[in-house]
């Protein structure tokens, strides 16, 4: 008697076979990505931004170990592998410990040396906060629709956010997380890339994955595809002068848009949603072109690229010409 076998049984009898999911190391990754931000703040004009972002990873860093999220709806799950849509998708299914992990990060924060004064009545007006506004501004930025009068609180919910849902996508196996199309979407929590980045080492090596900003799972997509339109027409890179390729912006002549692209080929300890905070150089520049960019980082004050807007000086090259 023959049977059908799964995707997933198929990948594990093909000893050739790479990963499709890679599933967030939460133990490390806001540590990683702290350490790799204070790398890339020297000489970085956005320099006192990242070392503040960098304050905040490491009050992720702390609170991370201490959280525990629910386990996830085995429903949920087993509809999302039948419709091939993804598994839990963030706005519908925020676990209310983000505002428990808020508060931890807020008390590192206000504990924390080096924290700029003027941030001190932002971590009041969060700690503050009615539970029910908080959900509120946290639902509107997973949706991207941020008040002006909340940008100064962003970076602070999407970061405790990112903490809840990362600790959850971790939790997972690959084998929960379905096949999903389109595939220009996180398959764990329906969130767009922050970037995609090219991997090393082991099975993983050469191939590109995109990077979820919210949950952190990565996904496999192949090179030549637009991680935006998933058009195999167009596709072109665009880099700094002088920069090198660590961190290029690959757009796509379909839909007029572009998203970073970081190789570890080129520098091993390049992070994702860390190099494109830091690339803001790169944004400048292609805003001066026709291409849009096809999502923000989570992270980014609005306020800060308007600041830096005229210091964009340098020439865009294309590494392949």
């Amino acid at each position: 008697m023959q049977r059908i076998l799964q995707p997933g049984e198929i990948e594990a009898l093909d000893h050739t076979s790479f990963p499709r999911i890679l599933l967030p190391q939460v133990s490390s990754l806001f540590a990683e990505r702290a350490a790799r931000l204070r790398q890339l703040a020297n000489g970085n004009p956005i320099a006192d931004y990242l070392l503040f972002v960098a304050q905040i990873m490491d009050a992720q860093h702390k609170a991370v170990s201490a959280v525990e999220v629910e386990p996830a709806d085995a429903t949920l799950m087993a509809r999302a592998q039948e419709h091939s849509m993804p598994l839990l998708p963030a706005v519908d299914n925020i676990d209310p410990i983000w505002q428990t992990v808020l508060d931890n990060m807020l008390d590192t924060l206000q504990s924390s040396e080096g924290l700029p004064e003027p941030l001190q009545p932002l971590l009041k007006e969060l700690r503050a906060l009615e539970p029910e506004i908080r959900e509120d501004i946290a639902k509107k930025l997973l949706q991207k629709e941020v008040a002006a009068r909340h940008v100064g609180l962003a970076p602070f919910i999407m970061a405790a956010l990112q903490v809840a849902f990362a600790k959850r996508s971790s939790k997972l196996s690959p084998r929960d997380v379905p096949y999903t199309d389109p595939t220009n979407i996180c398959p764990v929590c329906a969130s767009e890339p922050v970037a995609s980045v090219i991997r090393i080492g082991g099975k993983v090596a050469g191939h590109r994955y995109a990077h979820c900003g919210t949950c952190a799972c990565e996904w496999h997509m192949v090179r030549v595809k637009c991680t935006h339109c998933e058009s195999t027409k167009g596709i072109h890179y665009q880099g700094i002068d002088g920069a090198g390729e660590e961190v290029l912006a690959e757009t796509c002549d379909e839909c007029g848009s572009y998203r970073k692209i970081v190789n570890q080929e080129k520098n091993p300890m390049v992070e994702p949603l860390v190099d494109d905070l830091a690339s803001l150089m790169l944004d400048l520049l292609m805003s001066e072109t026709q291409f849009q960019r096809a999502s923000a980082n989570p992270l980014l004050f609005v306020a800060v690229a308007e600041e830096q807007q005229g210091e964009a000086d340098h020439e865009l090259v294309d590494p392949a010409a």
